[in-house]
C-alpha cells in the first residue's frame, strides 16, 4: 500500500506520515527534507539557492547531512522553498523518491507533491492542511522548544510566502490532487489528527 500525504508546512502532514507508517508497518519518506538538504548544502557550498545551476549541484549532497539538526531549522525551510522551484531539482530528486514510493510492500511520503507527481497511483492520498493562524502558532511552539529565538510575526510571514512561492511554481505546485481526500488540522491535536488520518485511510482501504 502507498499512501501519499501532501499539505503545506506545518500542517502536521509529517507527524501524521509517520504515524500512518508505524501503525501500518511501512517505511516513510519525508521528501521535504531532501529539499531542506539540497537548500542547506547549496548554503554551504556558498551558493545562491535561487540560482538553478547551483541548486541543482548541491543535489549531490552527502547521505549524513540528512541526519543534521540545522534541517529543522525555519531558515533550512525557506531554503528548501527556494530550491525546489527549480525543474533540475525537482528532476534530480524524482527518482530517488519514486523508488522509495515503489518499493515492495509500499511506503508512506510526505511532501507536496507526492500524490500529484511522485506517486499518482498512490492507493491512498490525503491533503494534510490547517489555516495560517494554527501552523505559526504550532510552529513557533516548536521553535521556542528547540531555543530557537524566532518571532511569531516571523514565523507567520515566512509561511505566507512559503505558500505562495509552493502554490505559484510551474513545476509541480502544490494543489490538491485528483483523489486526495483533504483533513483539516486546525481544530485537532496531535492524536486527533493522526486518528482522523487512520480512520480516512481505512476508509479508503474498507
Amino acid at each position: 500500500m502507498i499512501i501519499a500525504v501532501d499539505g503545506p508546512t506545518a500542517s502536521g502532514k509529517g507527524t501524521i506520515a509517520k504515524a500512518l507508517a508505524a501503525h501500518y508497518g511501512l517505511p516513510h519518506l519525508d521528501t521535504g527534507l531532501l529539499y531542506r538538504a539540497v537548500g542547506r548544502q547549496c548554503l554551504l557550498d556558498g551558493g545562491d539557492p535561487d540560482d538553478p545551476v547551483a541548486a541543482l549541484a548541491a543535489c549531490a549532497f552527502p547521505e549524513a547531512l540528512l541526519a543534521d539538526p540545522e534541517l529543522r531549522s525555519e531558515a533550512s525551510g525557506g531554503l528548501a522553498s527556494r530550491v525546489s522551484v527549480h525543474p533540475a531539482v525537482r528532476r534530480a530528486l524524482y527518482e530517488r523518491q519514486r523508488a522509495f514510493a515503489t518499493q515492495p510492500g509500499g511506503a508512506v511520503l510526505d511532501g507536496r507533491d507526492i500524490a500529484s507527481v511522485i506517486a499518482p497511483d498512490a492507493d491512498v492520498k490525503l491533503f494534510v492542511t490547517a489555516s495560517t493562524a494554527a501552523r505559526a502558532q504550532r510552529r513557533y511552539a516548536e521553535m521556542q522548544a528547540q531555543g530557537r529565538a524566532i518571532t511569531l510575526d516571523a514565523i507567520t510571514a515566512d509561511l505566507a510566502a512559503r505558500d505562495a512561492r509552493d502554490a505559484a511554481r510551474k513545476d509541480a505546485p502544490l494543489v490538491v490532487a485528483e483523489g486526495a481526500v483533504v483533513l483539516d488540522t486546525s481544530a485537532l491535536n496531535r492524536d486527533g489528527a493522526i486518528a482522523a488520518a487512520i480512520a480516512l485511510v481505512d476508509a479508503r482501504n474498507a
